[in-house]
């Protein structure tokens, strides 16, 4: 009887999530005024006066008090706040490589039986701080002190002491200001205070009170019988108020679930002016515009933006609500400056956006709020967008180089229901020409929602399928998800029980929630001994029927309770260190990405294989583990538009190895829609085919022509750009910049680009412009660079095109894609079925000039798939073409001379040249080339001229 109770309970759970659902159900998600935190310290600007249930908090800092300790080179000081002289604050700013400025701030003396959390592993060990050289002195004499960030007078640090006021100063203009607008605050961790007893009365009085009512009764009329009910209305208003005011701070409920909140208040908040722009970017992952909407101010009624991962099925566009995701990191660019905050806090945080005026020019005010932890912010002085990219990289990382396969297409379903039907997809690629390398396994393959398991009915020969796909050099992933079925007879679960590797909930015993297997808990992988042990459950020896063709899927760790509150885990839930899951929501998934992919690095004797593991839930730093992708989509045309601008803000963070899934995950899209975004996902970073259970199979040549063939020359087209890709992902680990990016990135003068989200650049050499709208014939494209004469080349037909705005026809097989003119992009323009027969295949150059008859690019080459690059075994080389000449050389020192890749270059194709008499080239054997001259496009192509990748050669122009 009970276990069926629990079947019918788990599958009223989870047909909220299987079945069809139009949109989220946005009720059970919190908004700012759901969460008490946030309703207590917003700014109402709808009145112009702050939130009735704020307590203006004003900090200064207290004199005599700040210090600067060179052996630390560290400044430190104490804040005060004015009106509750208890609430004091020990502050410590610094200065890093680059000219990054850090202020941390934290109670002085806090109580010894509670703690705040501080971010853990997300920040590089190499980050290093530099000698603190002042400006101003603080003195007696002054209300302010200065000290530079940079080497120059004019980058410098401006702190006020009363009230405390921090403003970064780039060539001498203001740039970023801290508590213009005194929003500072910080809620002081406290004990629970205790209800007073009531206090008892004398008899004497008792009789005098009832002897002065009776006399109130007899003397006064009706009117006063009015009048004192509108005094009882005021004495309860007055006691509505204080209890309005104190509301949430020990207890919160939201639905039918109670927060016990332990702590009481913690919150704090900082509001950050960007003096000069009116764009900012950045705080992934949200559906609005690249450009973040203001929502507050002017008129403006809006949520904030909020950053919480949650596991938000079927999302609605346009939307502030959180999604799986998050970096706190905001990015703000106008025509003179770059610069950025990052606000390193893993708990809730809502943040608004306004526009305001300033004496110098429009700005952007933020106001950023958390729930709990410290203050501790980086100031991203740019002041290039190329420098913000690489002081950010410093700080957390660069994307971790991802295999060559990975690059690839890949196709997902939930699910594949056997082995017949994986052998059945596996040759349908085949049969139909259409090249593709993984194909990914969802929670149906395992028995009964057990991890490392398999469905013995319909995958009894794990390994032998897996080698079957291999043999054609393919890999294959399979789902792994955070939360372990409570089964004693499961291996994982048992273990884990009696170790206490679980999460308590706040009495103390394994929390305990509902998800795909039914009852279910959560191992705790704030905890490094337990990451390290769950490593290990990747070994071949304990997950068995796994090969070395096995890469992993991350799902649901957000992470994902269905009974729990806005479908996650309780906040009073308890971790490692005695911390609450509402200081270390957002590193969840974080930390479970990264214990998966030491997992498989680790499974291999010599651990030389770079892991893949996709992960829905990120966090700062997650560049530095795997994929990323937005999560599950609805295929909706809306959902293709927006999937740009998610992805595009995504990179800026960071979070460059990034996609959608193509045709929306939920949903049945016409063959029209799916073409279109196979065509946008084939421009994408990470490539992949999904759909729900529920929708119908959609593999690639399931449509009628010809959208069959549309789709294939798209994944075709992908297949011969990866030199490209795997160049601009190697260019990442070198400099951090977006492998997808805007285009104000590369033409940061341009005000017209900065709003400009529907197109975009791969690298520095390739804009695309994918086609997003129904029945779309035609289509405006800005070409950007006016300022500097560029020249573009559509890659379809070759023809130079001036930048400006141009209209285009866009019949069904349209991408729209355009090569810069002053770039070299290497191709390879064989079709095979998979990467790895592309390894050896001879490369394509494709020059494209400029209008100074010049252009430069890269080839990055490896093994594709092991850590031998990080010991030199690979190629960094340089193309540069200029007065007639096309050199070929080392780009970096570091490579080395002992890798000897098998691979030529057959093709070489230059756009807007003239046409030479001879071409010649200084390599023995290969003195003169042969070539073919169109002059109706300016184009020369030089055929087979056989050279080595790994040889430096010069070829002239005559």
């Amino acid at each position: 009887m009970r276990k069926l109770v629990i079947l019918i309970i788990l599958s009223i759970v989870c047909s909220l999530f299987i079945g069809s659902i139009e949109s989220v159900d946005t009720s059970k998600f919190k908004t700012c005024k759901d969460s008490h935190f946030c309703k207590r310290n917003r700014v109402s600007h709808e009145v112009g006066v702050m939130n009735e249930m704020k307590s203006k908090q004003n900090f200064n800092i207290v004199e005599g008090s700040i210090k600067l300790v060179n052996q630390e080179n560290t400044i430190y000081f104490d804040l005060q706040e004015q009106n509750q002289k208890s609430n004091v604050l020990t502050m410590k700013l610094q200065i890093y490589e680059g000219g990054i400025v850090r202020m941390r701030a934290q109670e002085k003396e806090p109580l010894l039986n509670k703690q705040r959390y501080h971010v853990q592993d997300v920040l590089l060990d190499t980050i290093k701080t530099v000698p603190i050289q002042w400006k101003q002195e603080p003195s007696k004499q002054s209300n302010t002190f200065s000290f530079k960030h940079g080497e120059k007078e004019c980058c410098y640090v401006l702190v006020q002491l009363v009230p405390f006021k921090l403003d970064v100063y780039i060539m001498n203009e203001l740039a970023i200001t801290t508590n213009n607008d005194n929003l500072f605050h910080f809620e002081p961790i406290s004990d629970k205070p205790q209800p007073l007893p009531p206090k008892e009365k004398k008899p004497e009085e008792v009789v005098e009170e009832n002897k002065e009512a009776n006399q109130e009764e007899n003397n006064n009329s009706n009117d006063n019988n009015n009048n004192n009910n509108n005094n009882n209305n005021n004495n309860d208003n007055n006691e509505e108020e204080q209890q309005v005011s104190t509301e949430g701070y020990w207890e919160e409920r939201f639905g039918s679930h109670q927060d016990s909140k332990p702590n009481g208040p913690m919150s704090i908040g900082m509001d950050f002016t960007f003096v000069g722009s009116s764009h900012v970017y950045g705080i992934p992952e949200h559906t609005t515009r690249l450009s973040l909407k203001s929502t507050t101010g002017n008129g403006i009624n809006e949520q904030p933006y909020r950053l919480y991962n949650l596991d938000v099925f079927e999302y609605e566009i346009d939307k502030t609500m959180a999604l799986y995701g998050h970096v706190p990191l905001m990015i703000s660019h106008d025509t003179k400056k770059t610069v950025g905050v990052f606000w390193l806090n893993a708990a809730e945080t809502f943040v608004d956006i306004e526009d305001v005026t300033t004496p110098v020019s429009p700005s952007k005010k933020t106001h950023w709020i958390s729930e709990s932890g410290i203050i501790d912010v980086f100031y991203l002085t740019g002041p290039s967008p190329s420098a913000i990219f690489k002081q950010y990289a410093y700080l957390t990382g660069t994307t971790a180089l991802p295999q060559m396969f990975s690059l690839g297409y890949h196709q997902c379903k939930w699910n594949y229901k056997s082995e017949d039907d994986v052998k059945q997809v596996d040759n349908g690629f085949d049969e139909n020409h259409i090249p593709y390398d993984v194909i990914w396994l969802d929670i149906e393959h395992t028995d009964g929602k057990r991890y490392f398991t398999w469905d013995n009915n319909n995958f009894p020969t794990p390994a032998d399928m897996q080698n079957i796909i291999g043999a054609k050099h393919r890999k294959m992933v399979t789902i792994v998800d955070p939360h372990i079925k409570r089964d004693n007879n499961y291996y994982i679960h048992s273990e884990a029980t009696s170790k206490g590797y679980y999460i308590k909930n706040k009495d103390g015993n394994d929390y305990d929630g509902w998800c795909w297997p039914g009852s279910s808990s959560y191992l705790d992988f704030t905890n490094p001994e337990i990451r390290k042990w769950w490593a290990t459950q990747f070994g071949y020896d304990k997950y068995k029927g796994s090969t070395p063709n096995l890469y992993i899927w991350n799902d649901m760790n957000e992470p994902s309770v269905f009974n729990g509150p806005e479908v996650s885990m309780h906040k009073d839930a308890k971790h490692y260190g005695g911390f609450e899951h509402r200081d270390v929501h957002n590193l969840y998934g974080y930390y479970y990405h990264m214990a998966s992919a030491d997992g498989l690095v680790q499974r291999n004797p010599d651990q030389n294989d770079r892991p893949f593991v996709l992960s829905r839930a990120f966090f700062a730093g997650s560049q530095r583990i795997g994929a990323i992708w937005t999560g599950d989509n609805s295929a909706q045309w809306s959902h293709l538009e927006i999937s740009n601008p998610m992805l595009l803000s995504m990179n800026l963070a960071g979070i460059t190895f990034s996609g959608a899934d193509v045709g929306g995950f939920f949903g049945n899209p016409d063959a029209e829609l799916l073409t279109r975004w196979y065509q946008a996902g084939a421009f994408q970073p990470f490539f992949r085919g999904h759909a729900h259970l529920d929708s119908r199979r959609r593999e690639p040549w399931l449509f009628d022509e010809p959208h069959t063939t549309i789709i294939r020359e798209a994944i075709v087209k992908r297949y011969s750009y990866l030199p490209l890709w795997y160049t601009t992902f190697h260019q990442n680990t070198l400099n951090g910049a977006p492998v997808i990016r805007p285009l104000w990135v590369q033409y940061p003068k341009e005000a017209n680009l900065f709003d400009v989200d529907d197109q975009y650049l791969i690298g520095d050499s390739l804009l695309v412009k994918p086609v997003t709208q129904q029945s779309c014939k035609t289509m405006k494209v800005l070409l950007p660079g006016q300022s500097v004469n560029e020249i573009w080349y559509d890659v379809d037909t070759e023809k130079p095109i001036n930048a400006g705005v141009i209209e285009i026809d866009t019949p069904l097989e349209k991408i729209p894609v355009y090569q810069r003119g002053g770039s070299i992009i290497p191709k390879k323009e064989r079709v095979r079925r998979s990467t790895y027969q592309m390894r050896d295949d001879p490369y394509t150059i494709r020059v494209a000039l400029d209008s100074s008859k010049s252009a430069q690019g890269q080839l990055y080459i490896d093994d594709e798939h092991s850590f031998d690059y990080k010991k030199g075994k690979f190629l960094y080389r340089q193309f540069t073409f200029k007065d007639n000449v096309l050199s070929f050389s080392d780009a970096s020192n570091k490579s080395s001379t002992s890798y000897k890749p098998n691979a030529t270059i057959e093709k070489i194709v230059i756009l807007g040249v003239q046409k030479p008499h001879s071409i010649t080239c200084n390599i023995t054997g290969k003195e003169k080339l042969s070539f073919e001259y169109d002059s109706t496009l300016s184009k020369l192509t030089i055929r087979k001229p056989d050279l080595l990748v790994d040889t430096d050669f010069i070829i002239k122009l005559n």
